[in-house]
């Protein structure tokens, strides 16, 4: 039997970003489609998993797929953490999930879309009420990281919305492996 190659590391410069006002645009939500956004106080993990992938599998997202069950109910099961699903025609589509800190510091922790609601002009309208539910809180500031894997725009888009850089810092990220995708598979 072949000894399973592990991927190797993946270096990734990240770009830390704070906002400390709420966001000026305004935008309607495009009217020609069906759009939902749900919050979800006790999000189901194998859900969570699903969204979380779907999201970030073109990103190199893996830190929630390596977390136990207990540490990922702890980590998105607290009354700081709140989740929001995006719906496009009746189906899953994105979300966003944001930590509220001690400190008056909330952090947007995730926001995307997945593939298929990629080219609708619906990714701006989406993170602006993830901000504006964010500033509901009257948070003292937001803070938010990027990477080189993310989107091309991400950077733009974050700034577009009020976002200034404040931090880089060079990391690595490991890209699942066969074995990690198999037993996350046997999850859902």
């Amino acid at each position: 039997m072949q000894e399973e190659e592990k991927p190797g590391p993946l270096r990734v410069h990240v770009t830390r970003l704070e906002m400390t006002a709420p966001p000026k645009a305004h935008m309607i939500a495009p009217s020609s489609l069906h759009i939902a956004l749900m919050r979800v106080p006790e999000i189901p993990l194998p859900f969570y998993r699903f969204l979380y992938r779907q999201v970030g599998t073109r990103w190199e997202w893996v830190d929630r797929l390596r977390m136990s069950d207990e540490t990922l109910s702890q980590t998105i099961h607290n009354d700081r953490t709140t989740i929001t699903v995006f719906y496009l025609e009746g189906a899953p589509a994105g979300f966003y999930e944001y930590h509220r800190k001690d400190d008056g510091i909330t952090e947007l922790v995730h926001f995307g879309l997945f593939e298929r609601a990629l080219g609708f002009g619906v990714g701006k309208w989406f993170l602006l009420q993830g901000l504006k539910a964010i500033w509901s809180d009257k948070p003292e500031k937001v803070v938010t990281e990027t990477n080189n894997l993310d989107h091309p725009r991400a950077l733009q888009l974050y700034q577009q919305f009020g976002f200034s850089p404040v931090s880089t810092y060079e990391s690595e990220i490991t890209p699942l492996s066969d074995a990690e995708l198999l037993a996350f598979a046997r999850k859902l």
